[in-house]
C-alpha cells in the first residue's frame, strides 16, 4: 500500500519513494537542552515517532539520525544575543556541559514516558565540532562564506535562488524580521556559521580561525550528511524551522554539496494552550510531571494529540486532556473485552478493518481518522479474540499500551508543591537550612522530597 506524505518543499501531499528500496533515511531537529522540555516541545517527537512507526509498519528498515544542541542556539534567530546553554548556565550558576547533560536527560526520559521510540542515532552537538569545522571549510572553499571580525557568515547571495523552503522573497525582507546586528553583513539574510569566541566565552574549541563555535544552522547540516550521506529521505521538524533554521539548513548544503539533503521536508504545527501561545509569563509551559501531578500519565497527552491531525495546531485545555483520559481507560477496557471474547469472526471483516486501519496511517500519518477505525474495532458488538489480536497490530503505531491498565498517579496536593517550588527556589540561591525547614513543613503534610540527579521527586508517605 503506497505512502503519501506531504512534502513542505512542494507544498503537495506525495507518493513517498524512499531512495532505498527497504532502507529510510530520517533526519529530526532535536532539542535545544538548556531548560525543562514542555509538552509542546513533545508535540514534534510525538510527530516524529508517529512516522517512525507507520514507515515500519510498512515493513522499512529506518536510519533515523536526531541531534541534540548543547551549544550554538543564540537566543535569537538573527545571530544576536547570548548561546542558550550559555545563558542557561548563566542563570542556574552552572557549567553549561552540566546544563546540557541535565536537561537532555530530562528529556530522553520524557521519550521513554511517552512511548517514543528513539532515533538509531542520537548526535550531540558538542561530539562533532570537528565534522562541523571540516564542513565550514567546504563551504569556503566552494565560494559560499565570507569572513567579517567576529563571524563567518554563509553569503544567500551566492545561491541560485534563497527561499525554496519557506518561499520568502528576499527583497521583501526588511530590518525588523531578520534585524541586522553585524553592520559587516552583505545581505540581511546572511547568517553565522562559524563564530569567534570572545575571552570569557566557556564553550569554545581551536579551529582553523582560533577559538571558536559553531552556528546552530550548521550542526544539523553538518552531522545529518556525516551520518546519512550528502541526501536522505526525510527531514522532521516544527513549522517554526521552516522560515529560517531549515531554510539555513538547505543554504548551507547547497553551499557545501550542491544539493538539498533532503527529499520530503514534513512539519508539524504547534501546541496551544486555551486558544493562545504558552510562554512562561503565562506560566502555562506545562511539563510531563505538571501533567503527572494533577492524575495524568504521560500516554494520555499521546492519546490527546491523536485528536488533531500533526499539520493541524491542536489546542490544549485541562478539559480536553480529561477527555483523552477517559477515552484512554475506555480503550483499554475495549480491549480486555476483547481478549476474553468467545465469538468466531469471519476474517474478511478482521481484514476490512486492518486494510481501512492502513490506509488511514498511510494518508500522510492520519491517526485522528485512524483512531476512527480502532474505535469501530473497540465498540464491534461480537468479543473476539482476532479483535484484541487486530488491537495489538495497531498498536505497533498508536503506542498507547493498549494490553496494560492505566496507571494511577499520585496528584500532589498545590499546598505541597508550592512548598517544593519554594524549596528549589531556596536550593538554587544555596539557602541550605531554609531548604531543610521546607523539607520538613512537606514532611508534616504527609509526603517526602527525594533530590535526585533528575530533580526532586515528591512522594506520598
Amino acid at each position: 500500500m503506497h505512502i503519501k506524505l506531504y512534502n513542505t518543499l512542494t507544498r503537495e501531499k506525495e507518493d513517498f519513494k524512499p531512495i532505498e528500496d527497504n532502507r529510510v533515511k530520517i533526519y529530526s531537529c532535536g532539542p535545544t537542552v538548556y531548560s525543562y522540555p514542555h509538552i509542546g516541545n513533545y508535540r514534534a517527537y510525538l510527530f516524529m515517532d508517529s512516522l517512525r512507526r507507520v514507515l515500519k509498519y510498512n515493513g522499512y528498515d529506518l536510519l533515523h539520525a536526531m541531534n541534540i544542541t548543547d551549544v550554538g542556539h543564540l537566543v535569537s534567530d538573527a545571530d544576536e544575543g547570548e548561546d542558550k546553554m550559555m545563558k542557561a548556565a548563566r542563570i542556574e550558576k552552572k557549567d553549561p556541559y552540566e546544563i546540557a547533560e541535565f536537561y537532555m536527560n530530562i528529556f530522553l526520559e520524557g521519550l521513554e514516558k511517552l512511548n517514543i521510540s528513539k532515533p538509531e542515532i542520537i548526535c550531540r552537538a558538542t561530539e562533532h565540532i570537528k565534522i562541523m569545522e571540516d564542513y565550514v571549510k567546504k563551504i569556503i572553499e566552494n565560494g559560499y562564506a565570507y569572513e567579517t571580525d567576529k563571524t563567518i557568515y554563509f553569503d544567500t547571495s551566492k545561491l541560485d535562488k534563497y527561499g525554496v523552503l519557506s518561499k520568502i522573497k528576499i527583497d521583501e525582507q526588511k530590518a525588523g524580521a531578520r534585524v541586522e546586528f553585524d553592520q559587516q553583513k552583505k545581505n540581511n539574510v546572511d547568517f553565522a556559521i562559524w563564530i569567534k569566541a570572545d575571552e570569557n566565552h566557556i564553550m569554545k574549541w581551536d579551529s582553523f580561525w582560533g577559538k571558536c563555535y559553531p552556528g546552530w544552522h550548521l550542526e544539523c547540516s553538518a552531522m545529518s550528511q556525516h551520518y546519512l550521506g550528502d541526501v536522505f529521505d526525510i527531514h522532521t521538524g516544527g513549522v517554526d524551522h521552516i522560515p529560517i533554521h531549515h531554510e539555513n539548513e538547505i543554504a548551507q548544503s547547497k553551499g557545501a554539496t550542491g544539493k538539498i539533503p533532503a527529499h520530503y521536508w514534513m512539519h508539524c504545527e504547534f501546541l496551544q494552550i486555551n486558544g493562545g501561545k504558552m510562554s512562561k509569563s503565562l506560566g502555562n509551559l506545562y511539563t510531563l510531571d505538571d501533567l503527572a501531578q494533577k492524575g495524568y500519565e504521560p500516554l494520555v497527552l499521546k492519546m490527546f494529540n491523536y485528536g488533531s491531525h500533526y499539520r493541524t495546531q491542536i489546542n490544549f485545555t485541562w478539559e480536553a486532556l480529561n477527555s483523552a483520559k477517559i477515552a484512554l481507560k475506555r480503550l483499554k477496557e475495549g480491549y480486555a473485552k476483547h481478549l476474553v471474547g468467545k465469538e468466531n469472526i469471519d476474517r474478511t471483516v478482521i481484514d476490512e478493518f486492518e486494510e481501512k486501519f492502513h490506509k488511514e496511517i498511510n494518508d500522510d500519518l492520519n491517526l485522528t481518522n485512524a483512531m476512527s477505525i480502532v474505535w469501530e474495532v473497540i465498540r464491534y458488538p461480537k468479543k473476539s479474540k482476532d479483535f484484541a489480536d487486530l488491537l495489538r497490530k495497531f498498536d505497533e503505531v498508536l503506542a498507547l499500551d493498549i494490553d496494560k491498565p492505566m496507571k494511577q498517579m499520585e496528584v500532589i496536593p498545590e499546598e505541597v508543591k508550592k512548598l517544593v517550588a519554594d524549596r528549589t527556589k531556596a536550593r538554587a540561591e544555596k539557602k541550605w537550612d531554609l531548604s531543610d525547614e521546607i523539607r520538613n513543613e512537606i514532611i508534616k503534610l504527609g509526603y517526602n522530597v527525594k533530590d535526585t540527579k533528575d530533580g526532586m521527586v515528591v512522594e506520598k508517605i
